[in-house]
């Protein structure tokens, strides 16, 4: 099944969908904190490599998943429709 596009949405389904990128956006900001902190904790026993590189690595393509791009528009046509 593929996702219709957001502005085909209805009120009711957009808020369905909001609800739904919530759930997600809270998940993936607590794991681009536990790495954070892996990195963190990298620098602070002045252990540059892998244990640095590979937190970098997944922080970079969470912050650059489709779904984040998605859950951006969603709040834009949110705030267009006045719903939240």
């Amino acid at each position: 099944m593929t996702p219709k596009n957001l502005s085909e949405l209805t009120n009711q389904e957009l808020l369905d969908e909001a609800k739904k990128m919530k759930s997600f956006s809270i998940t993936n900001a607590l794991f681009i904190g536990f790495l954070a902190g892996i990195i963190i904790f990298s620098v602070a026993k002045n252990t540059w490599g892998f244990l640095t590189l590979i937190p970098m690595y997944f922080i970079y393509k969470l912050v650059n998943d489709p779904k984040n791009k998605r859950a951006q528009e969603l709040e834009k046509l949110l705030k267009e429709r006045h719903l939240k």
